[in-house]
């Protein structure tokens, strides 16, 4: 990897100016808040990366293709929420460490839990990254980029949506029947 500074276009905590017309200062802000949504998306991700892959039991194949969707779904979201930082003048957060670092919600760890625990722990994550969003929408909105703000609405219908079928999947009804012990 090279080091070489001179190469370097723009630092990583620099915002610089932009042709959207949305002064420096109300950018930084709006991309500050987009990158903390940028970083819990993708700590999101990779826990619903890490479910997908240690799925069991009798709802194993419905639990793997949602999880697949949802992840897909989450890193999409970051991708728009990425491109808009960079458009607003700011660097998106970028690499594993500086998203772990950023992110205001935090991975489960290493262990594999049972599915419930494991879906448990999205629904847990997915709360925070919504009231999250929320505000980051309500300060896109008061800031006057209303762009900014549409795009997280967008984003945010759709995390709410995969919450909602994780908290079906946690439900107590199933048609799973329990094995009789004699």
């Amino acid at each position: 990897m090279s080091t070489q500074k001179e190469a370097v276009r723009q630092l990583a905590d620099e915002v610089e100016e932009n042709s959207l017309r949305i002064d420096k200062d109300r950018s930084e802000q709006i991309i500050d808040a987009l990158n903390t949504d940028l970083a819990n998306a993708y700590v999101l991700y990779h826990q619903l990366k890490k479910h997908h892959w240690n799925v069991e039991g009798a709802e194993f194949r419905d639990l793997h293709l949602f999880l697949e969707e949802a992840y897909e779904r989450v890193e999409l979201g970051a991708d728009v929420i990425a491109e808009r930082a960079q458009a607003l003048g700011g660097v998106p957060v970028a690499g594993p460490a500086n998203q772990e670092e950023r992110a205001t919600v935090e991975f489960e760890g290493e262990d594999v839990y049972d599915v419930r625990t494991s879906l448990q722990n999205d629904l847990e994550m997915y709360g925070d990254i919504i009231e999250a969003m929320r505000d980051h929408i309500e300060l896109a909105s008061n800031l006057g980029d209303y762009t900014t703000e549409e795009h997280l609405r967008e984003i945010l219908a759709q995390v709410e949506e995969d919450a909602h079928h994780i908290e079906h999947y946690l439900e107590d009804d199933t048609l799973v029947l329990e094995e009789a012990t004699h």
